[in-house]
């Protein structure tokens, strides 16, 4: 039975009792500790002992002045690399931290790796392309076509390995073809300058009548200087047609997007510029060749295919026919749906349309009107009924009240007899002699003066 072991990642430590540990327990132990601890890290260092046996997987140890590690990538991995690593080179892995338990090496077990400092050097070339192409110097409408060429100028390192490539071409193809070389190093700080210079020299020699600009191939920072600013507004400038061959075929520089033509390598610039036609014609029949044993074999195997699939599939035309009666169905009850909802929506606009027409403002307008008239004659109706029972009152009112007027009593001989302050006398009681009175008749008054006064049962005594 295995010890009993208690471990905690968070705490990174191990609490056990004091059971003893077999070798194989111990190393499966150390190495859960070291995959928890140490699932996902960045290591920079040098390939050293570099070793890529038969199963695809690769070994290799990577170290720094001081230390080093024992490396493993697998061959899944060692698939996805865009780059080839060789002896001594400097690179930047991510992996995990594991132990290898039969030998109990401790080791990096690598998902992914990329040159060292690439990713700085590729922000900066992303950065520069952007603002060059943003400027035109990309533009395709710029771009000369190359012309036949009886004198080539080639820009590159006199002892590489690129102008002994580009010479071995034209040799091969045209050796008619005059070449002039403008040494110059392809690599480190001082070659920008200079390859700016050769580019302007053979401007204004203008002794040739296209330009090679390039070298082989190399790392990214090697192949730096193509990269530069300066040699590329060079280029740009350029009176000549020029050719940029810088690297290998998966190499691209900013001198690649300026130059009028871009050549996968130096080889292929020479090439480009020499004329070679029983060559072209060769090629162009081997191309076809293996283009129709291509087809040949590609139909074959398809056909093989087709064979296989054909036995295993069952009745792919019934299943089609079902398919096929029904999407006929859906597509009659679509035609069906949208004729009745376009019925619907008719009815709807007739009924909305009906509706709208009786509330139409004008028809609104008009009834209105026509009501107001209506009111208005009933109202003036009103207005000659009213006045004539006015009229009629008050005329009966005007002979009831002239009836009880007492100035209609003096019409038949009457008079009201009143003391000087208005008030009227109707009792003689309240007379005396000298009194002044006045009369007042149906026509006129009279004043007069109280001789004597009579009691009513004096009068009706007498």
């Amino acid at each position: 039975m295995a010890p009993c072991t208690q471990y905690s990642p968070d705490s990174m430590s191990i609490v056990q009792n004091s059971a003893v540990f077999t070798v194989s327990q111990l190393n499966q132990r150390a190495k859960q500790l070291l995959e928890i601890s140490f699932a996902s890290v960045r290591v920079e260092g040098e390939i050293s002992g570099l070793s890529r046996p038969s199963s695809g997987h690769w070994y290799f140890t990577l170290k720094d002045a001081q230390a080093q590690i024992r490396c493993a990538m697998f061959r899944s991995r060692v698939s996805m690399l865009k780059f080839q690593p060789k002896e001594g080179d400097k690179i930047e892995l991510r992996g995990k931290v594991s132990l290898y338990e039969n030998r109990g090496d401790y080791q990096l077990i690598v998902d992914a790796m990329k040159p060292a400092g690439e990713g700085a050097l590729l922000l900066a070339f992303q950065q520069l392309k952007q603002r060059l192409a943003a400027a035109g110097l990309f533009s395709e409408e710029r771009k000369r076509p190359l012309p036949a060429v009886r004198r080539v100028g080639i820009i590159t390192s006199p002892t590489g390995a690129a102008v002994h490539d580009i010479l071995t071409v034209f040799r091969r193809r045209c050796p008619a073809i005059e070449i002039d070389i403008y040494p110059t190093p392809v690599q480190g700080r001082e070659a920008t300058a200079l390859i700016v210079a050769a580019i302007e020299r053979a401007n204004r020699d203008q002794r040739v009548d296209a330009l090679i600009v390039g070298r082989g191939g190399g790392s990214l920072e090697d192949l730096w200087c193509f990269n530069e600013e300066a040699v590329a507004w060079a280029i740009y400038h350029s009176q000549i047609p020029v050719v940029s061959a810088v690297g290998h075929e998966v190499d691209f520089s900013i001198a690649d997007f300026v130059a009028d033509v871009r050549a996968p390598t130096p080889s292929a610039a020479a090439e480009l510029l020499s004329p070679d036609q029983s060559e072209q014609n060769s090629r162009l029949l081997q191309l076809h060749q293996r283009l129709l044993q291509a087809m040949r074999r590609r139909y074959q195997s398809s056909q093989q295919q087709l064979t296989s699939l054909s036995s295993r599939l069952q009745s792919p035309e019934r299943v089609l026919q079902h398919q096929s009666q029904h999407l006929d169905q859906l597509e009659l009850r679509l035609q069906r749906a949208w004729q009745y909802g376009q019925t619907q929506r008719g009815q709807r606009l007739q009924v909305v349309s009906q509706n709208l027409a009786h509330q139409h403002p004008q028809r609104q307008l008009k009834e209105q009107a026509h009501l107001l008239s209506l009111l208005q004659k009933q109202l003036q109706a009103a207005m000659h009924n009213q006045l004539q029972q006015a009229s009629r009152q008050l005329g009966t009112q005007a002979k009831l009240l002239h009836s009880l007027s007492p100035l209609s009593v003096l019409g038949r001989g009457y008079s009201i007899t009143t003391r000087p302050d208005g008030s009227v006398v109707d009792d003689a009681a309240t007379l005396k002699e000298d009194d002044i009175l006045h009369s007042r008749l149906d026509q006129g008054w009279v004043e007069s003066r109280v001789i004597t006064t009579h009691r009513q049962e004096d009068s009706s005594a007498s």
